[in-house]
Protein backbone atom coordinates (compact mmCIF):
# COMPACT_ATOMS: atom_id res chain seq x y z
CA UNK A 1 0.00 0.00 0.00
CA UNK A 2 1.14 3.54 -0.70
CA UNK A 3 2.10 5.77 2.18
CA UNK A 4 2.52 9.46 2.80
CA UNK A 5 1.39 11.83 5.51
CA UNK A 6 0.13 14.44 3.07
CA UNK A 7 -1.66 12.07 0.70
CA UNK A 8 -4.15 10.46 3.07
CA UNK A 9 -6.51 11.64 5.77
CA UNK A 10 -6.63 8.15 7.29
CA UNK A 11 -3.99 5.47 6.82
CA UNK A 12 -4.36 2.01 8.34
CA UNK A 13 -1.49 -0.49 8.43
CA UNK A 14 -1.67 -4.11 9.64
CA UNK A 15 -4.64 -3.37 11.91
CA UNK A 16 -5.78 -6.16 14.21
CA UNK A 17 -8.66 -6.20 16.65
CA UNK A 18 -9.12 -9.42 18.64
CA UNK A 19 -11.69 -10.09 21.35
CA UNK A 20 -11.01 -12.60 24.11
CA UNK A 21 -14.16 -14.67 24.67
CA UNK A 22 -13.83 -16.82 27.75
CA UNK A 23 -10.45 -18.27 28.70
CA UNK A 24 -9.54 -20.13 25.53
CA UNK A 25 -11.35 -18.45 22.63
CA UNK A 26 -10.10 -15.52 20.58
CA UNK A 27 -12.33 -13.79 18.06
CA UNK A 28 -10.20 -12.25 15.30
CA UNK A 29 -12.72 -9.63 14.21
CA UNK A 30 -10.17 -7.62 12.19
CA UNK A 31 -7.02 -9.42 11.17
CA UNK A 32 -4.11 -7.58 9.51
CA UNK A 33 -5.93 -5.05 7.32
CA UNK A 34 -4.29 -2.13 5.52
CA UNK A 35 -5.97 0.66 3.56
CA UNK A 36 -6.16 4.42 3.22
CA UNK A 37 -8.81 7.10 2.75
CA UNK A 38 -8.07 10.36 0.97
CA UNK A 39 -9.56 13.63 2.18
CA UNK A 40 -12.90 14.31 0.50
CA UNK A 41 -13.59 10.77 -0.70
CA UNK A 42 -15.99 8.07 0.44
CA UNK A 43 -14.65 4.57 1.07
CA UNK A 44 -17.45 2.01 1.06
CA UNK A 45 -16.87 -1.05 3.25
CA UNK A 46 -19.00 -4.09 2.43
CA UNK A 47 -19.31 -7.75 3.36
CA UNK A 48 -21.64 -10.21 5.02
CA UNK A 49 -22.65 -9.83 8.66
CA UNK A 50 -19.77 -10.69 10.97
CA UNK A 51 -17.03 -9.85 8.45
CA UNK A 52 -15.50 -7.21 10.76
CA UNK A 53 -16.48 -4.03 8.91
CA UNK A 54 -18.11 -2.31 11.90
CA UNK A 55 -15.27 -3.32 14.24
CA UNK A 56 -12.78 -1.96 11.73
CA UNK A 57 -14.56 1.40 11.54
CA UNK A 58 -14.87 1.75 15.31
CA UNK A 59 -11.23 0.79 15.87
CA UNK A 60 -10.12 3.36 13.29
CA UNK A 61 -11.60 6.21 15.36
CA UNK A 62 -10.52 4.81 18.72
CA UNK A 63 -13.87 3.57 20.03
CA UNK A 64 -12.14 0.18 20.33
CA UNK A 65 -8.52 -0.22 21.35
CA UNK A 66 -6.46 -1.94 18.68
CA UNK A 67 -4.78 -5.29 19.27
CA UNK A 68 -1.96 -4.50 16.86
CA UNK A 69 -1.14 -2.39 13.83
CA UNK A 70 -1.37 1.33 13.31
CA UNK A 71 -4.04 3.90 12.49
CA UNK A 72 -2.77 7.30 11.38
CA UNK A 73 -5.03 10.34 11.09
CA UNK A 74 -3.25 13.20 9.35
CA UNK A 75 -0.03 11.38 10.17
CA UNK A 76 -0.78 11.10 13.91
CA UNK A 77 -1.29 7.73 15.63
CA UNK A 78 -4.95 7.63 16.77
CA UNK A 79 -4.29 5.14 19.55
CA UNK A 80 -1.41 7.16 21.00
CA UNK A 81 -3.31 10.44 21.24
CA UNK A 82 -3.69 11.88 24.73
CA UNK A 83 -5.14 15.00 26.35
CA UNK A 84 -5.91 17.93 24.07
CA UNK A 85 -4.76 16.08 20.96
CA UNK A 86 -7.26 13.32 21.68
CA UNK A 87 -9.98 15.87 22.39
CA UNK A 88 -9.38 17.57 19.05
CA UNK A 89 -9.47 14.22 17.27
CA UNK A 90 -12.90 13.44 18.75
CA UNK A 91 -14.07 16.71 17.20
CA UNK A 92 -12.57 15.92 13.81
CA UNK A 93 -13.80 12.30 13.62
CA UNK A 94 -17.41 11.34 14.34
CA UNK A 95 -19.67 8.31 13.85
CA UNK A 96 -23.26 7.78 12.74
CA UNK A 97 -24.55 4.57 14.33
CA UNK A 98 -26.63 1.84 12.74
CA UNK A 99 -29.58 1.96 15.14
CA UNK A 100 -30.87 5.55 15.38
CA UNK A 101 -33.01 4.74 18.42
CA UNK A 102 -30.53 2.82 20.57
CA UNK A 103 -27.80 5.41 19.96
CA UNK A 104 -29.92 8.38 21.11
CA UNK A 105 -30.73 8.91 24.80
CA UNK A 106 -34.53 8.61 25.16
CA UNK A 107 -34.47 10.70 28.36
CA UNK A 108 -32.98 13.73 26.63
CA UNK A 109 -34.68 16.20 24.36
CA UNK A 110 -33.36 16.36 20.81
CA UNK A 111 -31.86 19.81 21.43
CA UNK A 112 -29.89 18.45 24.41
CA UNK A 113 -28.59 15.49 22.39
CA UNK A 114 -27.32 17.70 19.57
CA UNK A 115 -25.98 20.39 21.92
CA UNK A 116 -23.75 18.01 23.92
CA UNK A 117 -20.87 18.19 21.46
CA UNK A 118 -21.27 21.93 20.95
CA UNK A 119 -20.90 22.49 24.70
CA UNK A 120 -18.07 19.98 25.13
CA UNK A 121 -15.98 21.66 22.44
CA UNK A 122 -17.09 25.19 23.32
CA UNK A 123 -18.31 25.96 19.81
CA UNK A 124 -20.90 28.52 20.95
CA UNK A 125 -20.59 31.25 23.54
CA UNK A 126 -24.09 31.45 24.98
CA UNK A 127 -27.25 29.38 25.36
CA UNK A 128 -28.93 31.52 22.72
CA UNK A 129 -26.14 30.72 20.27
CA UNK A 130 -26.35 27.02 21.10
CA UNK A 131 -30.13 27.03 20.52
CA UNK A 132 -29.68 28.79 17.18
CA UNK A 133 -26.97 26.34 16.15
CA UNK A 134 -29.17 23.35 17.04
CA UNK A 135 -32.08 24.75 15.02
CA UNK A 136 -29.75 25.32 12.04
CA UNK A 137 -28.47 21.74 12.24
CA UNK A 138 -32.01 20.33 12.33
CA UNK A 139 -32.89 22.33 9.22
CA UNK A 140 -29.65 21.20 7.57
CA UNK A 141 -30.66 17.53 7.92
CA UNK A 142 -34.17 18.15 6.65
CA UNK A 143 -36.11 18.58 9.90
CA UNK A 144 -38.03 21.50 11.37
CA UNK A 145 -35.96 23.69 13.67
CA UNK A 146 -38.64 23.46 16.37
CA UNK A 147 -38.20 19.69 16.73
CA UNK A 148 -35.50 20.26 19.36
CA UNK A 149 -38.13 20.43 22.09
CA UNK A 150 -39.28 16.84 21.44
CA UNK A 151 -38.01 13.43 22.58
CA UNK A 152 -36.60 10.69 20.37
CA UNK A 153 -39.61 8.36 20.70
CA UNK A 154 -41.77 10.98 18.97
CA UNK A 155 -39.95 10.47 15.64
CA UNK A 156 -39.89 7.87 12.87
CA UNK A 157 -36.78 5.81 12.12
CA UNK A 158 -35.73 8.06 9.26
CA UNK A 159 -36.19 11.18 11.37
CA UNK A 160 -34.16 9.65 14.19
CA UNK A 161 -31.32 8.91 11.81
CA UNK A 162 -31.41 12.55 10.66
CA UNK A 163 -31.08 13.55 14.33
CA UNK A 164 -28.08 11.22 14.62
CA UNK A 165 -26.54 12.90 11.57
CA UNK A 166 -27.18 16.33 13.10
CA UNK A 167 -25.45 15.22 16.30
CA UNK A 168 -22.39 14.10 14.31
CA UNK A 169 -22.30 17.38 12.38
CA UNK A 170 -22.65 19.50 15.53
CA UNK A 171 -18.89 19.55 16.24
CA UNK A 172 -17.98 20.39 12.62
CA UNK A 173 -16.05 17.17 11.85
CA UNK A 174 -14.13 16.42 8.67
CA UNK A 175 -14.30 12.59 8.85
CA UNK A 176 -17.39 10.51 9.63
CA UNK A 177 -17.71 6.74 10.00
CA UNK A 178 -21.19 5.88 8.73
CA UNK A 179 -21.84 2.54 10.43
CA UNK A 180 -24.63 0.97 8.36
CA UNK A 181 -26.71 4.16 8.68
CA UNK A 182 -29.51 2.90 6.41
CA UNK A 183 -29.83 -0.80 7.29
CA UNK A 184 -32.43 -0.22 10.04
CA UNK A 185 -34.58 2.00 7.82
CA UNK A 186 -37.42 1.32 5.40
CA UNK A 187 -36.33 0.98 1.78
CA UNK A 188 -38.29 4.12 0.87
CA UNK A 189 -36.25 6.14 3.40
CA UNK A 190 -32.81 4.69 2.63
CA UNK A 191 -32.31 6.68 -0.59
CA UNK A 192 -33.28 9.90 1.20
CA UNK A 193 -30.60 9.39 3.85
CA UNK A 194 -27.95 8.49 1.26
CA UNK A 195 -28.84 11.59 -0.78
CA UNK A 196 -28.62 13.70 2.38
CA UNK A 197 -25.16 12.31 3.19
CA UNK A 198 -23.98 13.05 -0.36
CA UNK A 199 -25.34 16.59 -0.17
CA UNK A 200 -23.61 17.22 3.17
CA UNK A 201 -20.35 15.80 1.84
CA UNK A 202 -20.33 18.30 -1.04
CA UNK A 203 -21.41 21.26 1.08
CA UNK A 204 -19.07 20.65 4.02
CA UNK A 205 -16.14 18.87 2.38
CA UNK A 206 -16.62 15.73 4.45
CA UNK A 207 -14.82 12.40 4.17
CA UNK A 208 -16.76 9.19 4.80
CA UNK A 209 -16.08 5.59 5.68
CA UNK A 210 -19.46 4.18 4.62
CA UNK A 211 -20.13 0.73 6.08
CA UNK A 212 -23.00 -1.26 4.56
CA UNK A 213 -24.09 -4.63 3.19
CA UNK A 214 -26.27 -3.20 0.39
CA UNK A 215 -23.91 -3.07 -2.58
CA UNK A 216 -26.34 -1.11 -4.73
CA UNK A 217 -26.35 1.76 -2.21
CA UNK A 218 -22.58 1.55 -1.76
CA UNK A 219 -22.12 1.95 -5.52
CA UNK A 220 -24.22 5.10 -5.42
CA UNK A 221 -22.22 6.89 -2.71
CA UNK A 222 -18.65 5.49 -2.78
CA UNK A 223 -15.53 6.58 -4.64
CA UNK A 224 -13.73 3.36 -3.69
CA UNK A 225 -15.01 0.11 -2.17
CA UNK A 226 -13.36 -2.34 0.24
CA UNK A 227 -14.76 -5.88 0.44
CA UNK A 228 -14.20 -7.75 3.73
CA UNK A 229 -14.66 -11.40 4.67
CA UNK A 230 -13.93 -12.96 8.08
CA UNK A 231 -11.77 -10.04 9.21
CA UNK A 232 -9.73 -9.81 6.00
CA UNK A 233 -9.78 -7.55 2.96
CA UNK A 234 -10.66 -9.56 -0.15
CA UNK A 235 -10.64 -6.70 -2.63
CA UNK A 236 -10.32 -2.92 -2.68
CA UNK A 237 -10.63 -0.69 -5.72
CA UNK A 238 -12.56 2.16 -7.27
CA UNK A 239 -16.33 1.86 -7.33
CA UNK A 240 -16.25 1.72 -11.14
CA UNK A 241 -13.71 -1.11 -11.18
CA UNK A 242 -15.49 -3.14 -8.53
CA UNK A 243 -18.82 -3.15 -10.32
CA UNK A 244 -17.50 -3.44 -13.88
CA UNK A 245 -14.54 -5.81 -13.50
CA UNK A 246 -14.39 -7.44 -10.06
CA UNK A 247 -11.47 -9.82 -9.52
CA UNK A 248 -12.18 -11.76 -6.33
CA UNK A 249 -14.70 -14.67 -6.46
CA UNK A 250 -16.34 -13.41 -3.26
CA UNK A 251 -16.87 -9.96 -4.78
CA UNK A 252 -18.36 -11.53 -7.89
CA UNK A 253 -20.75 -13.62 -5.79
CA UNK A 254 -21.90 -10.57 -3.82
CA UNK A 255 -22.47 -8.56 -6.99
CA UNK A 256 -24.44 -11.37 -8.61
CA UNK A 257 -26.89 -11.24 -5.67
CA UNK A 258 -27.90 -7.61 -6.37
CA UNK A 259 -31.45 -7.68 -7.74
CA UNK A 260 -32.08 -6.04 -11.12
CA UNK A 261 -35.35 -4.05 -11.37
CA UNK A 262 -36.06 -5.39 -14.89
CA UNK A 263 -37.72 -8.84 -14.40
CA UNK A 264 -36.66 -10.06 -17.87
CA UNK A 265 -33.00 -9.24 -17.20
CA UNK A 266 -33.21 -10.60 -13.63
CA UNK A 267 -34.59 -13.90 -14.90
CA UNK A 268 -31.65 -14.41 -17.29
CA UNK A 269 -28.97 -13.28 -14.84
CA UNK A 270 -26.45 -15.90 -13.73
CA UNK A 271 -26.37 -16.06 -9.94
CA UNK A 272 -23.11 -17.20 -8.33
CA UNK A 273 -24.07 -19.26 -5.31
CA UNK A 274 -21.57 -19.72 -2.49
CA UNK A 275 -21.49 -23.20 -0.98
CA UNK A 276 -21.96 -23.72 2.74
CA UNK A 277 -22.09 -21.21 5.58
CA UNK A 278 -19.62 -18.59 6.76
CA UNK A 279 -17.04 -20.41 8.92
CA UNK A 280 -16.75 -19.57 12.61
CA UNK A 281 -14.56 -16.50 13.20
CA UNK A 282 -13.17 -18.36 16.22
CA UNK A 283 -11.76 -21.03 13.90
CA UNK A 284 -11.31 -19.61 10.38
CA UNK A 285 -10.08 -21.89 7.57
CA UNK A 286 -6.37 -22.24 6.87
CA UNK A 287 -5.01 -20.57 3.76
CA UNK A 288 -7.55 -18.30 2.10
CA UNK A 289 -10.46 -17.47 4.41
CA UNK A 290 -12.88 -17.97 1.51
CA UNK A 291 -11.50 -21.28 0.22
CA UNK A 292 -14.19 -23.58 1.63
CA UNK A 293 -16.95 -21.64 -0.19
CA UNK A 294 -15.08 -20.72 -3.37
CA UNK A 295 -15.88 -22.64 -6.59
CA UNK A 296 -12.38 -21.95 -7.92
CA UNK A 297 -10.32 -23.04 -4.90
CA UNK A 298 -7.26 -25.25 -5.50
CA UNK A 299 -4.80 -26.86 -3.11
CA UNK A 300 -2.68 -23.71 -2.87
CA UNK A 301 -5.76 -21.79 -1.65
CA UNK A 302 -6.17 -24.27 1.20
CA UNK A 303 -2.51 -24.18 2.23
CA UNK A 304 -1.34 -20.60 1.68
CA UNK A 305 -3.03 -17.33 2.57
CA UNK A 306 -3.04 -14.97 -0.43
CA UNK A 307 -1.56 -11.53 0.05
CA UNK A 308 -3.46 -8.40 -0.94
CA UNK A 309 -1.79 -7.84 -4.31
CA UNK A 310 -1.96 -4.92 -6.70
CA UNK A 311 -3.59 -5.86 -9.99
CA UNK A 312 -3.61 -2.40 -11.52
CA UNK A 313 -3.59 1.17 -10.25
CA UNK A 314 -6.06 1.54 -7.36
CA UNK A 315 -7.02 -2.15 -7.57
CA UNK A 316 -5.93 -4.76 -5.00
CA UNK A 317 -7.23 -8.29 -4.44
CA UNK A 318 -6.29 -11.24 -2.20
CA UNK A 319 -6.65 -14.25 -4.50
CA UNK A 320 -4.13 -16.77 -5.85
CA UNK A 321 -6.13 -17.12 -9.09
CA UNK A 322 -6.93 -13.54 -10.00
CA UNK A 323 -7.25 -13.14 -13.76
CA UNK A 324 -7.90 -16.86 -14.39
CA UNK A 325 -11.70 -16.69 -14.48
Amino acid sequence: MMTGKDRYLLEVSGLKKYFEVGKKKTLKAVDEVSFYIRKGETLGVVGESGCGKTTCGRTCIGLYEKTDGQVLYRGEDVHQMKGEKRRQFTKQAQIIFQDPYASLDPKMKVSEIIAEGIRAHELAGSEAEIKKRVEELLVTVGLDGSYGTRYVHEFSGGQRQRIGIARALAVEPEFIVCDEPISALDVSIQAQIVNLLEKLKKEKGLTYMFIAHDLSMVKHISDRVMVMYLGKIMEITTSENLYNKPEHPYTKALLSAIPIPDPHVEEKKVRIRMAGEIPSPFNPPSGCRFQNRCPYAVEKCRMEEPALTQIEEEHFAACHRCGEF
